[in-house]
Order: C-alpha cells, then sequence, then structure tokens
C-alpha cells in the first residue's frame, strides 16, 4: 500500500516535506515505533541501531546525555540511523525566544546538521517554531518541529486551557510537524486528535505492553488504545531497550502499533 492511500488525510493535508517522509517511512517499516534512545555512551546508541533498527521507524535522541560525545561518533552514529531508515528526533524541548532558539539549533552539537525534527515547548510564543525553522534554512535542510501539547508525567503543568492554546496556535503553522500527545491517557488523546484534525501529526509517549506506573512518575498505557485514539507513532524506551530481548520486543511494539493503525483505517 502506498503511503497516500495508507495515510488518507493525514497524507494529503500535510504539507511539511518531514511529515510526510515520516508516513513513507512508517509504511516501509510497517511501524509506528519511536525509539527513545536515552543512552548515554556511543556504543550503547550504535548498538541500538543494530539490535532493533529494522522494527522502528525513528529513533529519539538526546544528545547532551552521551558521555563520550565527539562530533566525528555523532557524524557517524547519524550516518548509521540514516542508512537504516530511521528518522532522527532530537528531543531538545526548547523554549526561548525564535533568536536564541535559532542560535541553539548550531552551538556545540549543531543540532540543524543532523536532526530531522526537535520538540519544543511553546511558552514564548509562536516564533520559536520560525527561529527553528531558520535553523535548518541555514544549512540547506529541511525538519519539522513538535510542540508539546501534553505530556504523561504525573503532575505536569500542561493544562487543557494551555493544550488548547498550543494546538490552535501550532496547527496554523507551516513549520509544525505536529504535537506531542499523552499515550497513557486514550481520553485525553481523543480530544487532542479532535482539536488538531488531520493537517498535523500526534506522536506519543507514555506508551507500554505492560501499562501502569513507571519511574520517576512516568505512567504507561496500551499502544494499541494510542493508536485508535489518534496517535500516529508512539515512542517507546525502557519497554524495549531494558527488554531481555530488545529486538523481539522492538518487533513485537512495531507489530502491535500497524495491526493498530490498520485497525484504524477500517
Amino acid at each position: 500500500m502506498q503511503a497516500g492511500e495508507a495515510w488518507g488525510r493525514r497524507w494529503t493535508e500535510n504539507s511539511l516535506p518531514m511529515a510526510r517522509a515520516f508516513m513513507e517511512a512508517a509504511c516501509r517499516k510497517k511501524s509506528l515505533v519511536c525509539l527513545a534512545a536515552d543512552r548515554s555512551t556511543m556504543a550503547e546508541l550504535n548498538h541500538l541501531i543494530d539490535e532493533v533498527g529494522p522494527h522502528l521507524a525513528a529513533l529519539k535522541t538526546h544528545v547532551d546525555l552521551v558521555d563520550d560525545w565527539t562530533p566525528e561518533a555523532w557524524s557517524a552514529f547519524c550516518s548509521k540511523a540514516t542508512a537504516a531508515d530511521l528518522l532522527i528526533f532530537e528531543d531538545r524541548k526548547f523554549a526561548d525566544i525564535g533568536g536564541i532558539s535559532r542560535k541553539q539549533m548550531s552551538g556545540v552539537y549543531d543540532i540543524r546538521s543532523w536532526a530531522d525534527l526537535v520538540t519544543a515547548h511553546l511558552i514564548s510564543g509562536p516564533d520559536i517554531v520560525d527561529g527553528l525553522q531558520a535553523g535548518w534554512e541555514d544549512v540547506g535542510r529541511n525538519g519539522g518541529v513538535l510542540l508539546l501539547a501534553q505530556m504523561s508525567s504525573r503532575g505536569n503543568l500542561l493544562n487543557p486551557a494551555y493544550t488548547a492554546q498550543v494546538v490552535a496556535l501550532g496547527k496554523t503553522h507551516p513549520g509544525v510537524f505536529g504535537f506531542i500527545g499523552n499515550g497513557s491517557r486514550p481520553e485525553e488523546l481523543k480530544l487532542l486528535r479532535q482539536a488538531v484534525g488531520d493537517g498535523k501529526l500526534i506522536w506519543t509517549p507514555g506508551v507500554n505492553l505492560e501499562v501502569g506506573d513507571g519511574e520517576m512518575g512516568q505512567r504507561y498505557g496500551d499502544p494499541r488504545e494510542a493508536v485508535l485514539a489518534g496517535s500516529d507513532c508512539i515512542i517507546v524506551g525502557s519497554g524495549i531497550h531494558k527488554a531481555e530481548n530488545p529486538a523481539l520486543q522492538a518487533e513485537a511494539y512495531a507489530k502491535a502499533s500497524w495491526s493498530a493503525f490498520n485497525e484504524r483505517l477500517k
């Protein structure tokens, strides 16, 4: 099935090149899984790609968590991710004004040169998206911004009124790839999808094949329920990389997400 046929209105109503790049990758890999690769060494990160890359559509990084980071090692890692047909998603959670965010896209990590997607809070206003997109334009690349509309951690301050403002501003901005929703609360996710419509994608952390509470206030919901509620990509971390057999577990998440996606199409 071609990406346009599989994604329907999500495909026709999304004009951002990176949105369609993700939808195509998901169809090629038959997976809506983004691995939260929160590892602290380059060896661990490279091993993850080798082990579970075939079952993923994207890889979420925190570049500043890597203890032995070097420009050369990171460049080789990004090349490996690209060869494995993975979008690279730097979960930076930018929150400053547009001009500063543009500068932060360069800096020592030069995020603009390798990240396909980044996250941002909209607390400073919509100019942050312009700044981030300008960062990519400075090096002749395309990218997409995921705005945090919801979070899955207990006690977070992203209340419904704030979420509504983020959606209202973000859904009309051409530089916004989509929104981060709460995968642990399908009922909230359905409301988010209704507000967003089909013109932007929704990615969701807070999902696990074993639902319940995790470490440090994280909550988990069922991946199938998240996709049926409107998630276009499930972000999974410890559920894969802490498993006894990460490759087998990554495959299980891929199958669960793709099955739910096809169920949603009916």
